[in-house]
């Protein structure tokens, strides 16, 4: 029985007999491995170098600190009251993907399978959303706001992450995918078009679900523009606006600046390293399409 060819990816073990295959192949990884240094240096700069004292870190020229000191984390951290911002920002992502999964994916839904009169046209505004920066539109919408005294609270907050585009497409082209058996069934049963969506549609999209659930925390946590408008100078500030506000207020040295920086960031890498299959693996199946 002849053996089985063995594979590496797109280039398979019998081509990597081959000289120029394999000088491309090593190029290649060797210019990966660059980009991953270059990508990855500033984020181990910023780790290490806050475990460093004051003193070491303005006078030493080394990259690694002389002593990995927890303590000088915590005492960060009790000295800022961390943990009050780090509450407010859970309360806005909370609120946040809430509204991505539920005002996106109601809204997919019906462009996907109810398609009412002058979907089409609803569509192309979906995809002309993709084009347009959201910092183009954060006037007017502040303005709105505050018409509707809506500052010095998380609700415009959580209201603007539940009219993102780009969740709108992944959940339509989810939907697209599921079986017209289904669906009709369902409606033949007498169920109406609101329960379809939450007893069937919902609960086989929970690998979308999810990737739209990591992509509001990765952006309501990272937000700032909008919370700064509306939540400074109250008791609800995010941890970007926090950290916003001790960079403008030079109350700390650097060192605190760095692991206040260290706070922030670790919450969406923690959750990027956990989930980073699945964002992959539904943002290729569920891709964007014309």
């Amino acid at each position: 029985m002849a053996k089985k060819e063995e594979y590496t990816g797109v280039i398979r073990a019998f081509d990597m007999r081959k000289l120029d295959v394999r000088l491309m192949y090593y190029l290649i990884y060797a210019i990966s491995l660059v980009f991953l240094v270059v990508c990855f240096f500033p984020l181990v700069w910023v780790v290490l170098s806050s475990f460093k004292t004051l003193k070491e870190f303005v006078k030493e020229t080394t990259i690694l600190p002389q002593q990995y000191q927890i303590s000088s984390f915590l005492e960060t951290w009790r000295s800022l009251k961390f943990s009050r911002y780090y509450v407010n920002s859970g309360i806005s992502v909370a609120g946040s993907c809430i509204c991505a999964v539920l005002f996106n994916g109601l809204f997919g839904y019906v462009l996907s399978r109810m398609k009412p009169a002058g979907h089409k046209v609803f569509e192309a505004l979906v995809m002309w959303g993709l084009l347009i920066p959201s910092t183009m539109s954060i006037v007017p919408l502040f303005m709105r706001i505050a018409r509707l005294h809506l500052t010095g609270s998380f609700v415009p907050l959580w209201l603007a992450m539940g009219a993102n585009a780009f969740y709108v497409v992944l959940f339509r082209n989810f939907f697209d995918s599921l079986p017209n058996s289904l669906i009709e069934a369902a409606k033949i049963d007498g169920a109406t078009d609101m329960r379809v969506f939450m007893q069937i549609a919902v609960p086989l999209s929970k690998s979308v679900v999810m990737v739209v659930i990591l992509y509001a925390v990765t952006a309501s946590w990272s937000d700032f523009l909008l919370p700064f408008l509306l939540l400074q100078n109250t008791k609800l500030e995010t941890v970007m606006v926090k950290l916003f506000s001790l960079m403008r207020g030079a109350k700390i040295n650097d060192v605190e600046m760095l692991r206040s920086i260290v706070f922030a960031i670790i919450p969406p890498i923690v959750l990027f390293i956990i989930f980073q299959k699945q964002i992959t693996q539904v943002t290729i199946q569920s891709g964007i399409k014309g």
